[in-house]
């Protein structure tokens, strides 16, 4: 796969708290008398301040590596019921096993993979049936606050997500699952964050990452399914812009229960 090759990063060098210049440009505390470096009985001190701690920033390799195995899979790159190895996938992005090892293991507990003891990470099989239960919960959850926003928030603030809707025709225009699965997931967390409830977006985007793993039968796996879904978005904007809140409650439902988006 070509898209979302990784180099490993080098962990950059940290310069010294303190330089020599500056610290002899420091005035001296050593009190009148007193021998360079030995201090004065029953005191205590240091030959000069503890380095502030650092905070260590650097590019995750890891992060890098999670993000193109997810687009893979949703992509069917990676194909369900297949085990794939950490030195394999570590040498088709270019990196060394120990990244992919720990990006696999963020997606098994994502329910996105397996892991088979000496061997790697063997794609999850999901059904029908997970995905509607998953429907479910996400309905549970959403619809809801959608209809509660939909009496509350200003017209202004909804247009503002219409670059968002128009993302997701866009991507399913071409059918690209993996950038329709982003776009998707992003308009719904800048739906639910005008919530202000950053916990409830948090939760409901894991959901939504979840139901969108390839599954069998699953409409969003095809290039209609992603026109049909993407559709939802504008019209349900369109209605919450028009404050129409009985077609927004018919779409939000429709949405959840006849989709998977």
């Amino acid at each position: 796969m070509e898209q979302g090759r990784a180099g490993e990063q080098v962990r950059p060098s940290y310069p010294s708290a303190m330089s020599a210049s500056t610290r002899s440009a420091e005035p001296s505390s050593r009190v009148p008398g007193q021998a360079h470096g030995h201090a004065v009985r029953g005191e205590h001190t240091h030959s000069e301040p503890p380095a502030p701690r650092v905070v260590v920033q650097r590019h995750s390799v890891r992060g890098q590596i999670l993000d193109a195995l997810r687009a893979a899979l949703v992509d069917g790159e990676l194909l369900p019921g297949q085990v794939y190895s950490a030195p394999a996938l570590g040498a088709r992005f270019g990196v060394s096993a120990t990244p992919v090892r720990e990006a696999m293991q963020q997606l098994a507990v994502e329910g996105a993979v397996e892991v088979v003891p000496n061997r790697g990470f063997r794609v999850a099989e999901h059904g029908p049936r997970e995905l509607a239960e998953l429907a479910e919960v996400r309905a549970l959850i959403e619809v809801p606050v959608m209809l509660r926003l939909a009496r509350t928030v200003e017209q202004a603030r909804w247009a503002a997500l219409r670059p968002l809707a128009e993302a997701t025709v866009a991507a399913a225009a071409v059918g690209d699952r993996g950038s329709y699965a982003e776009s998707d997931r992003a308009f719904h967390r800048a739906v639910l964050a005008l919530s202000g409830n950053q916990q409830l977006v948090m939760v409901a985007d894991d959901l939504h990452r979840r139901s969108q793993w390839p599954q069998g039968n699953s409409r969003i796996t095809h290039r209609a399914g992603l026109l049909a879904d993407a559709a939802e978005h504008t019209a349900l904007l369109d209605a919450l812009i028009a404050q129409d809140l009985s077609v927004v409650q018919s779409l939000v439902r429709e949405h959840f229960t006849g989709a998977d988006g």
